[in-house]
């Protein structure tokens, strides 16, 4: 799995205005719901930390996972911009989700940002649902979005533009992506145009992410295989039932 290889060097750019702290804020609280004394949690795909480092503050011990030697470079760097106290609460480890294991149960394990649809195959997905259970105590929460199946069916992906700069670059990223319906299946392919500041130098990276949208009969039945029942649906960060307009749907799975 190649995904984020080039791209991963622009990523704090591209999303530098995601609310990582309302998103923390808004899982801790569905956590808080089903696991009232909720202390810990694995979060698989963890990327450069952003979102455990506001669990990290609000007294929740986070073991963060990644493939990604990047990101858990850059989540590193953040554990030593942190006080004492609240580094202590978090550990980043590199790692599959689909076969990692550390040794620890927990209160929840998290997958946010639509990890579960950079599974492409059913044998993907039910190894990370794997993972989550092993790593549960029991009665604790697995907790992910994901590109909702009929949402992306009825307002499928487009291409789109963004543009970013900082400092010390400029970027132009193009998404186009290609649908595949007979296999629940998008493959969005990214060219990142760079153009360095200091330097004046030009560069450019391609990418293809392969993102699968996925239905609620097929969690549920993932669910059930794994030993979970789905104990919650909803849109991502609005509590609306899932529907045609609600690309981004939240499960909850208790163990």
């Amino acid at each position: 799995m190649t995904f984020f290889a080039h791209y991963a060097r622009y990523y704090d750019l591209l999303y530098r205005d995601k609310p990582y702290q309302e998103e923390a804020d808004y899982t801790r609280t569905l956590i808080l719901s089903h696991v009232p004394k909720a202390k810990s949690i694995v979060e698989l795909g963890c990327g450069t930390g952003a979102h455990a480092e506001h669990f990290a503050r609000s007294g929740i011990k986070v073991h963060g996972i990644d493939l990604s030697e990047w990101m858990l470079e850059r989540a590193a760097a953040r554990c030593k911009t942190l006080p004492e106290e609240i580094a202590q609460r978090l550990h980043f480890s590199r790692g599959d989700a689909r076969n990692i294991r550390v040794n620890e149960r927990v209160d929840a394990v998290i997958s946010l940002f639509h990890v579960m649809s950079y599974q492409p195959d059913y044998s993907d997905l039910h190894a990370v649902f794997t993972t989550a259970r092993e790593h549960l105590r029991s009665g604790g929460v697995f907790i992910f979005d994901v590109w909702y199946g009929p949402a992306v069916l009825t307002d499928r992906p487009k291409m789109r533009v963004k543009e970013l700069e900082d400092d010390q670059i400029k970027i132009t990223r193009i998404a186009q992506p290609v649908l595949h319906p007979s296999r629940n299946l998008v493959d969005v392919h990214y060219r990142i145009s760079a153009h360095d500041k200091e330097s004046g130098k030009d560069s450019e990276v391609m990418e293809t992410h392969r993102m699968r949208y996925l239905f609620s009969p097929e969690i549920e039945l993932l669910a059930m295989q794994s030993g979970f029942t789905v104990i919650d649906a909803h849109e991502w960060m609005t509590g609306r039932p899932p529907g045609f307009d609600t690309w981004s749907v939240c499960f909850i799975c208790r163990a």
